[in-house]
């Protein structure tokens, strides 16, 4: 998704406005090294079994990578969450609209994944409120600690304020290596991953976020050249 030129209000704090003062050299660098505007669209990816959490940027024919961020914590084992209080945390494609960044969070700072999405409703599956947030410490959230989520939300957050009309996070398993298949042959997941490998897929091989829609209970990745 790129940004618009119209900016959209975005809630805010104190708290949220310190940490955009306090890393905005850090970020600066890091968009000047990638070769992006400061103001670029941004996509999150986050990998479970890596326990990494990557920031892209558009940069024209391509996103770049900003940063790739270790995670803290998060529960649950390989595989969607299907209920409330499973202990999971959520994978499959969200997409984070300002209305989702909490800026008073407990946990520092964080943002709303969207959970459940359209296909997570088309399964009955329940729960709410999983987010990306601050401290080490989770239930189906992903915990980054309160220095990499000061980073990662003001980015997030700055995308927004500059008419990005939602930023796409993409959570995956792991990384779609070509013997995955073997390597998880025992899971009940195969189904569902092989719906997720299609978006990794097309993002790897046009570097731009795919169009995403869920249709009879799957979802369809269409790539954006």
């Amino acid at each position: 998704m790129s940004a618009s030129a119209t900016a959209l209000p975005i809630p805010s704090s104190a708290r949220a406005q310190r940490a955009a003062i306090a890393v905005a050299p850090v970020l600066d660098a890091m968009f000047a090294a990638a070769g992006v505007k400061r103001n670029a669209a941004i996509l999150v990816r986050i990998f479970k079994h890596e326990r990494t959490l990557e920031l892209w940027a558009d940069a024209g024919t391509r996103h770049v990578l900003l940063q790739r961020y270790p995670i803290c914590h998060f529960s649950g084992a390989l595989g969607p969450k299907l209920r409330e209080g499973d202990g999971q945390a959520p994978e499959g494609f969200y997409a984070v609209r300002p209305g989702q960044l909490n800026p008073n969070s407990r946990f520092h700072l964080a943002f709303n994944l969207g959970y459940p999405n359209a296909f997570d409703r088309a399964h009955a599956r329940t729960g709410d409120f999983l987010m990306v947030h601050g401290n080490c410490v989770s239930i189906g959230c992903y915990a980054m600690g309160d220095a990499a989520i000061e980073e990662i939300y003001s980015v997030v957050a700055a995308a927004l304020a500059a008419g990005q009309t939602a930023v796409p996070v993409q959570v995956f398993p792991f990384h779609f290596s070509q013997d995955w298949r073997s390597a998880h042959a025992g899971s009940d997941w195969l189904e569902f991953w092989a719906q997720l490998e299609a978006g990794y897929r097309a993002f790897e091989q046009t570097g731009k976020p795919p169009r995403i829609r869920v249709r009879q209970g799957r979802y369809e990745v269409t790539a954006v050249e």
